[in-house]
């Protein structure tokens, strides 16, 4: 399918050519600014490096030639220094049976020469459940990988369970002083939420220990290095890396209940993974490369023992790798997991880390450390930096149980959904299984458009309550206009051929032009990591469509080839929304 800058680009250059004897073949299109007449506008101004001329009189000249060279330019105005053209309707009519005919339009196939992209996100501790914060990270991560599909790359999905460590110790300890012996099966609650308890416990009773430490005459750092919960998780991770049977057993028991817990919230969210990585088996890769980069004089060892990288040549730190007792830190099974990923992938092209801004100097580190043992291949890693989520009444913590429970969330946004419907009255005769299913589509739709329009490098506040809102920049509103859409499709189906009208409204041709936008914005979402490109794209579609329909009647058209159009224009908008909507990872059901 061809653009119409691809129609105009050629006459235009053959007219430099002729006329100035420049050679050109790209120009700068743009779509005219709403004030002016026209449809796509030139930019003369960037002719202007290579041709001696005034802008003005070199656009009208320009304006001229189109207007007696092609069909497609009936009319044209220049402003200063931007040539606006006025394209006639047959051309956009014509456009909008290219799109119909077109197979997934806007969306390219696979490019196996490529190689594969990794997108990394999720990764959570298994010491607490999935929060708000994992909800941006793994929407976030899974759109970027289906944009990245979209616009031709191959994709791994992929994610690194951090599955070890102090934190996951603490979990263990609180758990063997004040569980009981408890189970998910015993408490009825899912297994990250009970591991999640308990690291909240043990956070808890730290604090009365360190403060009765302090009381006996310590000061505060000598008492929390000295309370005895601390002591006990520092020789808990010991024993585990030393492969203590008993250590481990609980260890691999604790584990695989939080792993049952994701799994359900995972299915709920609706995102997926193509492969898993543990922090359990990369650190010991990862204390592979210090081996080596300590042989190489890349990296160093303190007289503690511990090991170190000095980056302050390079604007950086020093940055500790090893502990004094030989115990890894993140840095460790980052290390390790970037080299056996890249095992696991020799064709792979990037890879992005999907991870909040807190930690943008732990990536600029990794990259650094990668590059300096030599993969060359560390210059295509890449930190999607995203900012944090708020909320009204401050922060999250983990560790002191304020955070947003991702299983609570979603049913939460749920049960939004279905107090709105239920007053707006317009599920009359739905079951109550199917009202079930549309209020969680609705709310999940909601959240997942509430997070994914606001650029990633910006923090959010989020409010669920005006995510649900039937009207304005929310999923729910997209939603709704797709279901009107299949209202109207299913009175009157869309034909498999019909006649080529010659005059359109300004409604509808706005519409057609941004739907041929849909494959360009696809690139740039892509080039950017940036689904609030399609989320936003998709808005404006609706609006458009929604001033055509408001103004302009379809069904009640007497003129058949007229509201054959109309139908197929409408039809191509649900799919093209369908299609956007998809890459953002929300269902867009047929009724509300």
């Amino acid at each position: 399918m061809k653009a119409l800058s691809d129609h105009l680009s050629p006459l235009i250059a053959n007219y430099l050519a002729t006329n100035h004897q420049v050679d050109f073949e790209l120009f700068e299109f743009q779509h005219t600014r709403k004030e002016f007449d026209g449809d796509i506008t030139l930019v003369v101004f960037s002719l202007l490096r290579h041709i001696k001329a005034n802008p003005a009189a070199l656009g009208e000249a320009i304006g001229e030639y189109l207007v007696k060279t092609t069909e497609h330019v009936t009319a044209f105005n220049v402003v200063k220094g931007f040539l606006n053209l006025s394209i006639e309707d047959r051309f956009y009519a014509q456009q909008l049976k290219e799109i119909q005919a077109t197979s997934n339009f806007g969306h390219v196939p696979i490019a196996q020469e490529k190689g594969v992209a990794l997108v990394e996100y999720s990764s959570p501790n298994t010491n607490k459940p999935l929060h708000l914060g994992h909800i941006r990270n793994n929407l976030l991560g899974y759109s970027v990988a289906k944009i990245l599909e979209a616009s031709g790359q191959q994709v791994v999905k992929t994610q690194i369970i951090n599955d070890r460590g102090i934190h996951i110790c603490k979990s263990m300890v609180a758990w063997q002083k004040y569980g009981e012996g408890a189970t998910p099966e015993s408490t009825g609650l899912k297994g990250d939420k009970l591991v999640g308890n308990y690291y909240v416990r043990f956070d808890q009773e730290y604090k009365k220990e360190i403060a009765t430490l302090i009381e006996s005459g310590k000061t505060e750092e000598e008492a929390k290095a000295e309370a005895p919960l601390f002591i006990a998780a520092q020789k808990m991770l010991r024993d585990w890396e030393a492969g203590e049977s008993e250590v481990v057993d609980l260890w691999k028991t604790m584990n695989g209940w939080v792993y049952s817990g994701f799994d359900v919230t995972y299915k709920n969210l609706g995102v997926s993974f193509d492969s898993l990585y543990y922090e359990s088996d990369t650190y010991l890769l990862g204390k592979t490369l210090i081996e080596e980069g300590l042989a190489k004089n890349i990296l160093y060892k303190k007289e503690d023992g511990s090991v170190w990288i000095d980056l302050t040549e390079d604007g950086l730190d020093e940055k500790l790798l090893l502990r004094s007792d030989g115990t890894a830190v993140y840095m460790t099974q980052d290390l390790g997991t970037a080299l056996q990923r890249f095992k696991d992938n020799p064709t792979m092209s990037g890879m992005v880390y999907t991870v909040g801004n807190e930690q943008d100097y732990h990536f600029k580190v990794l990259f650094l450390i990668l590059k300096k043992l030599g993969f060359s291949w560390a210059d295509s890693l890449y930190h999607l930096s995203y900012g944090m989520v708020d909320l009204p009444h401050g922060k999250m913590k983990s560790r002191e149980g304020t955070v947003v429970d991702a299983d609570d969330l979603m049913r939460e946004m749920s049960a939004t959904a279905a107090k709105i419907s239920e007053e707006l009255g317009k599920l009359e005769g739905m079951s109550p299984g199917d009202k079930s299913t549309l209020y969680h589509t609705i709310g999940l739709g909601a959240l997942k458009y509430f997070i994914l329009k606001v650029d990633p490098k910006k923090r959010i506040l989020f409010d669920p309550e005006s995510s649900v809102d039937f009207a304005g920049n929310t999923g729910p509103f997209i939603q709704y206009t797709y279901a009107r859409i299949q209202s109207i499709l299913r009175k009157a189906p869309v034909k498999e051929s019909i006649d080529l009208i010659t005059s359109i409204d300004k409604r509808e041709k706005d519409i057609i032009k941004h739907l041929l936008d849909y494959p360009a914005v696809v690139q740039q979402a892509a080039g950017q990591y940036s689904p609030a490109l399609i989320a936003n794209y998709s808005y404006d579609l609706v609006k458009l469509f929604n001033s055509f329909y408001q103004n302009i009647s379809i069904l009640g058209e007497e003129n058949k080839a007229q509201r054959d159009f109309r139908i197929d224009l409408a039809n191509e908008v649900s799919q093209i929304l369908q299609q956007s909507m998809s890459l953002l990872g929300i269902e867009l059901p047929s009724r509300m």
